[in-house]
C-alpha cells in the first residue's frame, strides 16, 4: 500500500514537473487601455480578449493605464519592446492626442504599427430632459439663447468625446463650459446626475439609457444612422449640416514589431471577430466588427491621423 501510494506520489509529482516548462513559457500579452473603467475602449477590450488569448494560446491581461487624453497608456506601450506582448487598445483618441499635445514624449503614427482594426463605435449626442428640447435643431437653438450658461462633460480632455463636442460646438457657433472626466461612464454620470446638460458620447455609453427619464438622447453622430439606435436620426439630419464624428477601435503595436508578429496577431484577432459569439457581444455595446489585414488598417491610420488634424483646428480647442 505504501509502495503504490508512493508510486502515485512519484508519477503525480513527475507529470507536474513536465507541465512546469509549459507553464513558464506561456505567452503573456498585455493589452493596455488609456482611459478608466467605462471607457469604450475598456468595454471593448474585455468583450474580447478572453478568446484572443484562446486563439494565440497566450494569457491576455487588459490593464487601465489613463491620463492625458489616453497619452499615458500610449507612452507606455510606444517604449514597451517590440516582440507584440505589449499593446494599446486605440481609437480616434490617439490621434486627437497628437494634435493637442505638443509635448506627447512619441509620434502617435510613426511609434506605432496597426495590428488589427476591431470595429467603429458610433456617438450619439445626450442632453439633460430639464432642457426640454426634442431635437438637435431645439439643442442648438436653446444652447445659442444662452451662450456659456450649459455644461458638457467628456471622457478627458484631449479625448474623442471632448473633440466631439468641440467641434460641434464650432459648427455650430455656440459656447458651452467642457468639464472634463475620466471615462466616458463618469461623463455619463455627470449628465444623468444634472451637473451637466450635454455629451457626446460613444454609443456604448448611452445605449443602456434610452429610455432614462432624465436624459434625451437627440441623435447620432455617423454620415449615417446607426444599426444600433435606428430611431434616431444623424446630428447631420436634424439639426447641423456637415457634421460627422465616429471612431474606429483596434490594437496598435510598437513600430518596431516585427511584421511576421503583426500579421500573427492580426490574423488571431480576425479568427476571434469572425466568431458570432463576438460579434453578438460587440453588438450589445454598439460597436461594428470590421476585419481588416494589418496593412489596410495601417492605411486606415495614416487616412485619420490627417482627418483628425482637420478636426482638432476646427474645434479650436487647447489643452496646455
Amino acid at each position: 500500500m505504501s509502495f503504490a501510494l508512493d508510486r502515485r506520489s512519484f508519477i503525480a509529482a513527475a507529470a507536474a514537473a513536465a507541465a512546469l516548462p509549459a507553464m513558464a513559457q506561456q505567452r503573456v500579452i498585455h493589452i493596455i487601455v488609456p482611459f478608466a473603467t467605462g471607457a469604450v475602449q475598456d468595454t471593448v477590450a474585455r468583450a474580447f480578449n478572453s478568446e484572443l488569448g484562446v486563439a494565440l494560446g497566450a494569457t491576455t491581461i487588459v490593464e487601465n493605464r489613463a491620463g492625458a487624453g489616453g497619452s499615458v497608456g500610449a507612452a507606455l506601450v510606444a517604449k514597451a519592446p517590440a516582440d507584440g506582448n505589449t499593446l494599446v487598445l486605440a481609437a480616434a483618441s490617439h490621434h486627437i492626442a497628437g494634435h493637442l499635445y505638443s509635448k506627447l514624449g512619441y509620434d502617435p503614427l510613426k511609434d506605432f504599427v496597426g495590428v488589427a482594426n476591431l470595429g467603429n463605435a458610433g456617438y450619439a449626442l445626450a442632453v439633460s430632459s430639464a432642457m426640454n428640447v426634442g431635437a438637435t435643431a431645439d439643442f442648438i437653438k436653446e444652447v445659442k439663447a444662452n451662450p456659456g450658461k450649459y455644461n458638457y462633460a467628456s471622457a478627458g480632455n484631449g479625448s474623442a468625446t471632448h473633440l466631439a463636442v468641440a467641434s460641434f460646438l464650432a459648427r455650430a457657433g455656440l459656447q458651452m463650459t467642457h468639464i472634463p472626466t475620466r471615462s466616458t461612464g463618469e461623463a455619463v454620470n455627470e449628465l444623468l446626475a444634472g451637473r451637466v446638460q450635454a455629451v457626446i458620447s460613444s454609443s456604448i455609453g448611452v445605449i443602456g439609457f434610452q429610455t432614462d427619464a432624465r436624459i434625451k438622447l437627440l441623435a447620432t453622430t455617423g454620415t449615417r444612422r446607426s444599426p444600433f439606435l435606428p430611431n434616431l436620426p444623424t446630428v447631420a439630419e436634424s439639426g447641423l449640416p456637415g457634421y460627422s464624428f465616429d471612431s474606429w477601435i483596434g490594437l496598435l503595436a510598437p513600430a518596431a514589431t516585427p511584421k511576421a508578429e503583426v500579421d500573427k496577431l492580426n490574423a488571431a484577432v480576425n479568427k476571434v471577430l469572425a466568431d458570432p459569439a463576438i460579434q453578438e457581444r460587440f453588438a450589445r455595446i454598439g460597436v461594428e466588427p470590421r476585419t481588416q489585414t494589418a496593412a489596410e488598417f495601417q492605411q486606415l491610420l495614416r487616412g485619420d491621423w490627417d482627418a483628425m488634424g482637420v478636426v482638432v483646428k476646427a474645434s479650436g480647442a487647447k489643452v496646455d
